[in-house]
């Protein structure tokens, strides 16, 4: 039984080993997310579609120039081959056949060069379609964490490189067929190919196959596109984030909701001594009387206007009236008053001037009471 026991829980192991975590990421990814992933270039992009696009590109390219290109190649072929004779009856130096080398590569390039000039144009037009504008060096970066041999051998028997090695197969299967579909529909032809002169024959075969590779390259186009929206649904799904990882995203963005609520609590605290702290200096309470209390200091050479140094509802309106009775503070009722004070006027601020009249009639009773 025992033995039983850890033959279960090495089974139990070795299946949480590739355990996959993909089933809590149910949210979209954020704007944050895909932003980062993109600096890191990770991007959706299909390889197939720029091949497929390069190789169509080529060889309509070559359908289109083909005749221009035979005849410059059968001019540089021409004039090289006129110099057989003359080497014939002299040794050349090697000078002289490095320098006709040299120019027959040269004529060379220079007839092939537009043609892989626009599959490259091509390529790059598919990528800046694909992935937009955004260059950035961190994929070519070393990572240590590549070098993990677990994390490398969950991915050589992952589903997505059983997915690569199903989409070479498909490739080749209809690669294949088409080229064999092609071949049986000119299969009369090339039969009687070695009944033709050279020149024919060699335009009819360079024919077959540039209409063969132009058949190929289309259907490895088709096959791009759906590759390519294949990788769009796919980073889409890689993309996502569980319920804790957007919670923890809007933490680092916003700051911590309770770091944020002990601050806002600090900086009340703070706000609340420094009223208490300047209440004995009030010149007078103006209260609702239950709800709201306001208090009020005016002095003529430091403010132009009477300044709201305290104010406070409920429990904090008790405390500041609590306060003013210890300091002999005078309080006054004034119900619409205390209220405009309450909501109108922050604290440290100058009464506003439609306020004015209210205020000084208060004032100008508690300075009555005190005989100023």
């Amino acid at each position: 039984m025992e033995e039983l026991y850890l033959k279960k829980s090495y089974i139990s192991m070795n299946l949480q080993f590739f355990a996959d975590s993909a089933a809590d990421k149910t949210e979209e990814p954020t704007a944050k997310k895909l932003q980062d992933a993109r600096k890191e270039g990770q991007v959706a992009k299909s390889q197939e579609l720029i091949s497929g696009a390069m190789l169509f590109a080529l060889f309509i390219c070559i359908k289109l120039f083909g005749g221009f290109l035979a005849n410059n190649f059968m001019k540089v072929f021409y004039r090289n081959y006129g110099y057989i004779s003359t080497f014939t009856v002299e040794k050349p130096e090697l000078g002289i056949l490095t320098s006709m080398f040299g120019r027959a590569m040269l004529d060379i390039l220079l007839m092939t060069l537009p043609v892989f000039a626009f599959a490259v144009v091509i390529a790059f037009a598919l990528n800046i379609f694909q992935v937009k504008w955004k260059v950035t060096s961190k994929p070519l970066q070393p990572k240590l964490n590549r070098l993990n041999p677990v994390s490398g051998f969950k991915k050589i028997i992952s589903m997505e490189k059983l997915f690569e090695l199903l989409k070479a197969v498909l490739k080749i299967v209809i690669i294949f067929g088409v080229a064999y579909s092609s071949l049986m529909n000119e299969i009369e032809t090339l039969k009687i190919l070695y009944d033709l002169e050279l020149v024919p024959a060699v335009i009819y075969i360079s024919n077959f196959v540039i209409n063969l590779g132009i058949k190929i390259s289309a259907v490895y186009l088709l096959i791009g596109l759906a590759d390519f929206i294949y990788q769009k649904l796919k980073f889409k799904k890689d993309m996502r984030m569980s319920k804790q990882e957007v919670k923890d995203e809007y933490k680092q963005q916003e700051g911590d909701p309770q770091v944020k609520g002990k601050i806002k609590s600090k900086m009340r605290e703070t706000s609340m001594r420094r009223m208490m702290q300047k209440m004995p200096d009030a010149d007078v309470v103006i209260t609702n009387p239950t709800h709201f209390a306001c208090a009020i200091q005016y002095d003529k050479e430091k403010a132009a206007a009477p300044v709201l140094i305290a104010k406070g509802a409920d429990h904090l309106a008790q405390k500041l009236k609590d306060i003013a009775k210890e300091h002999d503070v005078p309080i006054v009722e004034n119900k619409p008053l205390a209220r405009m004070l309450y909501y109108n006027v922050d604290i440290d601020a100058e009464i506003p001037q439609e306020l004015y009249q209210m205020t000084a009639e208060v004032l100008a009773y508690v300075y009555q009471l005190k005989n100023k």
